[in-house]
Formats: structure tokens, sequence, C-alpha cells
């Protein structure tokens, strides 16, 4: 019978990862001391490593996206506005 699914919250991943960076000690070792698995802990400091190297946290991104999502819908927004009212301007100058 397998065990059931633990997860972490966000803090004690980050908390974890600090560990591992700032003492220098083996995953294997933090992992341990922690109660997570090796593996598990060794994603987490890769992840970290990959969100610093790219320059953008995962939060970052996701709000990016969204960003960029609602700039297009502006754009968009204001096109249709120009040519009502070009469409008005010259519906009045008739």
């Amino acid at each position: 019978m397998s065990r059931p699914r633990r997860s972490f919250d966000r803090e004690f991943r980050d908390g974890a990862v600090r560990i591992v960076k700032e003492t220098g000690r083996p995953v294997a070792d933090v992992a341990r001391e922690l109660g997570v698995y090796e593996g598990t802990l060794g994603n987490w400091v890769r992840r970290d490593e990959a969100e610093r190297a790219g320059g953008l946290t995962a939060d970052e991104r996701a709000e990016l996206a969204r960003l960029r999502k609602e700039v297009a819908t502006l754009w968009m927004e204001r096109d249709v506005l120009k040519r009502s009212v070009v469409l008005w301007v010259n519906e009045a100058t008739r």
C-alpha cells in the first residue's frame, strides 16, 4: 500500500532550498533532516536555480502573461473606438 501524497507550502519549500544553498550541505542530508525525499528537494533546488537564471520567478511570469493579454485587449478596444469615431465623423459631415 502506498503512502498518501504529502504537500508542502511555498514557505517550507523556499526554506529548504535556502538551507541547501546557504549551508552548502548536500541535498540528501538536508532532505533527510526535513523528512522529504532527496529527489523532491533536488527538484525544488533545480527549479529555484532555473527561475533565478531566467530572471523571472513563476509568479512574475504569470503576471507578465496576464498583463500582455490585458494590453492586447486594450489595444483591440482602442482600435474599435478609433474606427467608430471615424464612422461617426463621416456620418456627421454628410
